[in-house]
């Protein structure tokens, strides 16, 4: 005789009235979690005789994984490349503060630092879950030192290294650690810079060609040894050139090895990048194109004076400086901003536009098997968005963790 108790005793969750973002389409079906985890109804109807204990009205609102920022330097007043004894409380009040904007998992990212700033840093930045709390942590991300002093963009000159040895000797000097690394910036013309590259992609750390005045050919060197990622594409590199591309090559090189991908970051906030440009980008390699705010930590505030690793910066409108130049240095964009202004630049689809923020990130980390996708058994981080992509709800493990009010 069935019998309607499930594998878990666990409440299942049931959101109805809705639209999911699955296999690149929006399906008209409902969405089943439980244990935090998304079910396959199929096998709960028929192999448990399983049912919901609660169900969740989702006003036919689109839900789409939840987003994911691989760059983020802060926000709200918190700098990641600042040192103190309590960083975590830092990271926690971002974490917790972008879930408004969808983010359910985020890398910290800390621009070029002294190597003490670095030591203090990365020993209190753990991978860790997220929830009620805040958005998840993938690991850090480490934009510099090792970077061209041409191609600084807001990093200090002074900080900035070279690579002195074909080991990670050097990286170990100035970060102490690559636990909690999820991924390097770094300049591949660098002396020494291919066996570092290497090393890394062996270790699982995601190594990003930024900051750089590489030319092709040693932009397809370090993908042939492991990279596989381009910080913010076009901001803070060699300029495209017809003989010579330089990075931005790579969207289309065929020196890229059989079965590999290159993603390209893009901060589509309407500043760093012309739309064009942008378009120019989606239509050369759609499937590559990973959006990340880069966000300040004057992300949240009024305009005016505020700091960015060693520098002091100033926001001016929606524009952020390093004080006293024309130089940009990072944005107040939020994450859900980017995705309205990406869909609205490049006339892509919401798919398009969603997956940008979701499942192309989770591909980059190698994550797709619990992030970034709303596939039976992923993470169930979800985000509930109107036709605009405005941000209605967030979930974490099926929980809700944010929603906006009436």
């Amino acid at each position: 005789m069935p019998t309607n108790k499930s594998v878990s005793d666990a409440p299942i969750t049931q959101f109805i009235n809705c639209t999911i973002l699955r296999d690149h389409e929006r399906k008209r079906e409902d969405l089943w979690v439980r244990d935090g985890t998304i079910l396959d109804p199929e096998k709960l109807f028929f192999d448990e005789q399983g049912y919901a204990d609660t169900c969740v009205d989702c006003e036919g609102s689109i839900v789409s994984p939840g987003f994911i920022d691989v760059q983020i330097n802060g926000g709200y007043g918190i700098d990641f490349s600042q040192a103190s004894e309590d960083v975590n409380t830092g990271v926690s009040l971002v974490a917790k503060k972008i879930l408004e904007h969808g983010v359910t998992s985020f890398c910290p990212t800390l621009v070029s630092s002294p190597p003490d700033v670095y030591h203090k840093v990365l020993p209190q930045v753990k991978v860790r879950n997220g929830g009620a709390h805040g958005a998840g942590v993938l690991g850090l991300h480490l934009e510099g030192p090792f970077i061209s002093v041409k191609k600084k963009g807001a990093h200090p000159e002074h900080l900035l290294r070279s690579f002195t040895s074909g080991g990670t000797k050097d990286l170990m000097d100035v970060y102490s650690s690559l636990e909690n690394v999820a991924i390097v910036t770094l300049a591949p013309e660098l002396p020494c810079s291919q066996s570092v590259v290497r090393e890394l992609s062996q270790r699982g750390v995601v190594v990003s060609l930024g900051h750089s005045d590489a030319n092709l050919s040693q932009a397809e060197e370090a993908v042939q040894h492991g990279a596989s990622f381009i910080t913010h594409l076009f901001n803070a590199m060699g300029t495209f050139h017809h003989r010579d591309p330089g990075i931005v090559g790579l969207l289309t090189s065929d020196q890229v090895p059989e079965k590999r991908k290159v993603y390209y970051g893009m901060i589509a906030d309407g500043i760093h990048t012309d739309p064009a440009a942008l378009r120019l980008a989606y239509r050369a390699h759609p499937s590559g194109l990973v959006l990340v705010t880069d966000a300040v930590p004057a992300m949240g505030l009024p305009p005016g004076r505020h700091t960015l690793g060693q520098q002091d910066i100033e926001i001016q409108g929606l524009r952020a400086y390093v004080t006293g130049s024309n130089t940009l240095c990072g944005s107040i964009a939020t994450m859900d901003m980017c995705v309205r202004h990406f869909r609205q630049a490049s006339n892509c689809s919401e798919i398009a536009a969603l997956e940008a923020a979701s499942l192309h990130p989770a591909q980059l980390l190698g994550i797709t098997d619990r992030k970034g996708t709303l596939d039976y058994g992923s993470d169930a981080d979800l985000v509930l968005l109107d036709d605009e992509l405005h941000v209605r709800a967030t979930y974490i493990s099926g929980e809700e963790v944010w929603r906006r009010g009436p």
